[in-house]
């Protein structure tokens, strides 16, 4: 979620601000994974990072009018985009992390009871 939010959003919403109709490409977010260490990396430095990035995220949307969020771009594998709907991706990838995690305690509360019986 930190190189997302870095590499991926705060690149596309300052690129769909200063360029008319950037192409604007996917990450690859499992080769990131893999050229980036993601299993090897300390939890609690990544989460101060995605802190900090998250920070920088929403001090560079407040105060956007809607002629800003009404810019266009084009999304890789998702074709025309609007500042605004990139915004909403956003708000969408973090759900489906949150969701996966809800999904992993389940799990993790499941086995408990598991063990117990």
């Amino acid at each position: 979620m930190r190189d997302v939010e870095i590499d991926g959003y705060h690149v596309r919403f300052q690129r769909c601000l200063s360029e008319a109709t950037p192409f604007l490409p996917d990450l690859g977010s499992e080769a990131l994974a893999v050229q980036r260490a993601y299993a090897r990396a300390d939890a609690t430095e990544v989460l101060a990072a995605f802190r900090e990035a998250r920070a920088t995220t929403l001090k560079l949307l407040i105060d956007l009018d809607d002629t800003q969020l009404a810019r266009t771009a084009f999304f890789e594998d998702y074709g025309p985009v609007t500042l605004r709907s990139l915004v909403h991706y956003l708000c969408s990838h973090d759900q489906q992390h949150l969701s996966g995690l809800q999904w992993l305690l389940g799990k993790i509360e499941a086995a408990r009871a598991a063990a117990v019986d």
